[in-house]
């Protein structure tokens, strides 16, 4: 990957810690108004976030926006009710008024027997950070050069690139306090900028979109607006006179960027609120054999520049890396300290969601992937099948696990891909597919913190032009 310097980087001062220790201080004094109201618990999340993104078209400058957020929440309970508001207002009647509406809105609920702080012993000590924090000193001539640059050398690279959807790059900085009247205060900062390009090849009805995009919390671990635009081009190209497929049951490779929608649907069906509404189709699945036993995801929430690394979750509850499947056997649930009483457990620290998400490489089956294999291995163990790299629509049903998407992707023969397809639906059950994965690959995507490789499912229904 290639660093993208800015000489204004080296020069411009970071206030960040000193817009924390302010975060800070603001939510001491909101949390001592709650109590002064006689609230028993209480806790404050405030944040800060600046911002600025580009977006062009067809060498032209189409959008630059600059953004600058706060917000500040409090929550209260009286026993075992609660109630909630939330203002960006820092003037004092504000705050004092947004004190005044949680405690008027905890007078009005019902008692609700899991409601409250998660349990003070749980709260997190080592609160180390995670080299998640670098600020990039980008401003908006600078943003739309890159930008500029991006879409050009995709639209360079082939006379049939005749179309752009554009390129952007943006970057964001994000400041976060929580504190709890347990005497919990964690602070946390980070950044996340990105580069991302989308071209159209071909003419008339002959036309195809495909892009690529990186992501990164640090700017020199971006790839460069050039190798974007060339790779987004490359990926339209591909996809120029697909077919249809007819009608039938074969293997399904879906590729790392998709297989990870495979992963978020598993997370979503053993999170808290699915599981205590009895809305999933694996309530009361911990212990259970979901996928083949060489298989294995582990949740490292420590991980040095990580996307989702945290020393605590969303109420101050101590983060620790644990595995979420061993052996192939779900060996946990995804829970805040709510749902966790709704279902008798133990928070997993995971309020707010998963932290950074491992799914190791290996298999047993097409591919001969037992200790991971690159896309091109993971093609010629196949064989014959589907490999996907675009998905639509939302068709999985939670409380069935059944599962139906559109899809766009290629054919593989002896191999290797033959041609592009699309206008088919693949379908299956996320539990049949869960046990069907003959190997994950190796060749993880790095943009999101759920970190997968290609996964291959031995067999789908893929319906076709029939």
């Amino acid at each position: 990957m290639n660093a993208i310097i800015d000489p204004a980087a080296a020069t411009t001062q970071d206030d960040s810690q000193g817009r924390l220790d302010a975060l800070a201080e603001l939510s001491q004094r909101l949390l001592a108004r709650a109590r002064a109201r006689g609230a028993t618990q209480a806790e404050v999340s405030c944040s800060e976030d600046r911002g600025l993104s580009v977006n062009v078209r067809m060498g032209a400058v189409e959008t630059v926006e600059s953004t600058r957020d706060r917000s500040i929440g409090v929550t209260v309970y009286f026993g075992k009710r609660k109630g909630s508001a939330s203002t960006a207002d820092l003037r004092e009647d504000s705050l004092d008024a947004t004190v005044d509406q949680a405690c008027a809105i905890a007078e009005f609920t019902e008692d609700d027997p899991a409601a409250g702080l998660a349990e003070a012993g749980l709260m997190a000590t080592d609160l180390r950070e995670f080299d998640t924090w670098h600020p990039w000193a980008l401003d908006a001539d600078r943003a739309i050069d890159l930008a500029l640059a991006c879409e050009a050398a995709g639209r360079d690279v082939d006379a049939r690139i005749g179309n752009s959807d554009g390129a952007s790059v943006g970057s964001n900085e994000s400041l976060v306090v929580y504190a709890n009247s347990h005497g919990f205060i964690g602070r946390e900062r980070d950044t996340q900028h990105s580069i991302g390009c989308a071209l159209i090849a071909g003419r008339g009805e002959d036309m195809q979109r495909d892009g690529w995009y990186s992501v990164a919390l640090a700017e020199s671990d971006l790839e460069s607006p050039a190798a974007i635009g060339r790779r987004a081009a490359q990926r339209a190209l591909a996809r120029l006179s697909p077919r249809q497929l007819p009608t039938g049951e074969y293997p399904v490779l879906y590729a790392a960027e998709m297989a990870r929608s495979l992963i978020g649907h598993l997370i979503g069906a053993v999170s808290g609120g699915a599981l205590y509404r009895r809305a999933s189709f694996l309530v009361d699945s911990v212990g259970t054999q979901l996928f083949p036993d060489w298989f294995s995801i582990v949740e490292r929430p420590w991980l040095m520049r990580g996307l989702r690394s945290a020393a605590f979750d969303g109420e101050g509850v101590a983060t620790r890396e644990s595995a979420l499947v061993e052996g192939g056997v779900l060996q946990r649930y995804v829970l805040g300290s709510y749902s966790a009483r709704k279902l008798g457990l133990q928070t997993t620290a995971n309020a707010g969601g998963m932290h950074n998400l491992e799914v190791a490489a290996g298999g047993t089956g097409n591919g001969g992937a037992q200790s991971g294999a690159s896309l091109e291995t993971m093609l010629r163990g196949m064989g014959r099948g589907l490999l996907v790299t675009e998905l639509m629509g939302q068709g999985v049903n939670g409380i069935t696990g059944d599962y139906s998407r559109g899809a766009g992707g290629f054919w593989v023969e002896n191999g290797e891909i033959a041609y592009p397809v699309d206008g088919i639906t693949i379908a299956g059950n996320l539990k049949r597919m869960f046990q069907g994965i003959e190997a994950v690959g190796s060749d993880i995507d790095p943009r999101s913190h759920l970190r997968t490789g290609s996964i291959l499912v031995g067999r789908m229904t893929v319906a076709g032009s029939d």
